[in-house]
């Protein structure tokens, strides 16, 4: 069963945004929390892609 969200802090998913252009099979998505009063707009980090083995942008997604 799934946690129930207390509070502000919710749980989004990011997704690499240049694995899309890549052309290589596969996705690199992550899981994390977010205080929603803190940071109301879309999330962006620097995660590592396994698949493309390097670091790049992960954008949050709905």
């Amino acid at each position: 069963m799934a946690k129930k969200a207390k509070g502000n802090r919710i749980q989004v998913i990011l997704e690499c945004t240049e694995h899309k252009d890549s052309g290589l099979p596969g996705t690199s998505r992550y899981i994390t929390q977010k205080n929603r009063k803190n940071t109301p707009d879309r999330m962006e980090l620097k995660k590592y892609n396994a698949i493309m083995r390097k670091y790049t942008v992960h954008r949050e997604i709905k």
